[in-house]
Order: structure tokens, then C-alpha cells, then sequence
């Protein structure tokens, strides 16, 4: 795991041997944003996380992880949250499943 998610994307470019714009072209972003998302002075579009696991054949689960953890971290930073606000939030998401798997339930 690296410290941010930009940085995640640079090592996975890197290791594959690609430059900004061989990546940012598989991504449909210009070079200079992609170096800004890498730099941790833009933030990564979750609409093309699809395009980075085909980039580097990740497993788009896997990938989400990473990309989420490391939004939770930056709010949870920004706010000086502590540790718990992970626990209230697994809790949150837990309920929400239970509530969609209710209302999914067919009665007859």
C-alpha cells in the first residue's frame, strides 16, 4: 500500500514501464492530469477505475479498496475522525445492505 492513491498509480505505471501519456492515453486523460492526480494535486475520477484495472489487469474489487481506503483516510484526516468513525461506518454499511436485501425479498 502506498501513502495515496495517486502515488499507487505511479508505482503500478513505473513498474510496467510506462510514461504519462502511454497511461493517461489507456485513461482518457492528457498527461499533465495524470501527473497532477500522481503528485496528489488533482484527485483520481472513481468513473475511470474500469480503464485502470484493464490498464495493469487488476482485479476491479481489489482496486476499489485501495482507491476508497484511501478517500476514507483524506476525510477522515481532514476532520481529525478517530479510529472508531470506521467502525460506526462498517456498522452504517452493514444496515444499508440488510435494508436492500429486505426490500429485495419477494413475498407471496
Amino acid at each position: 500500500m502506498k501513502a495515496t492513491f495517486g502515488e499507487y498509480i505511479r508505482q503500478l505505471r513505473t513498474d510496467k514501464g510506462l510514461t504519462l501519456t502511454q497511461l493517461a492515453s489507456q485513461l482518457d486523460l492528457d498527461s499533465a492530469n495524470l501527473s497532477k492526480i500522481e503528485n496528489g494535486k488533482r484527485e483520481f475520477d472513481e468513473k475511470r477505475l474500469d480503464k485502470l484495472a484493464i490498464a495493469f489487469n487488476l482485479n476491479i474489487d481489489e482496486l476499489k479498496t485501495e482507491y476508497f481506503g484511501d478517500q476514507f483516510a483524506k476525510k477522515m484526516y481532514q476532520y481529525n475522525c478517530s479510529p472508531e468513525t470506521l467502525i460506526v461506518a462498517e456498522e452504517k454499511v452493514n444496515y444499508l445492505k440488510s435494508i436492500n436485501v429486505k426490500q429485495a425479498e419477494i413475498k407471496f
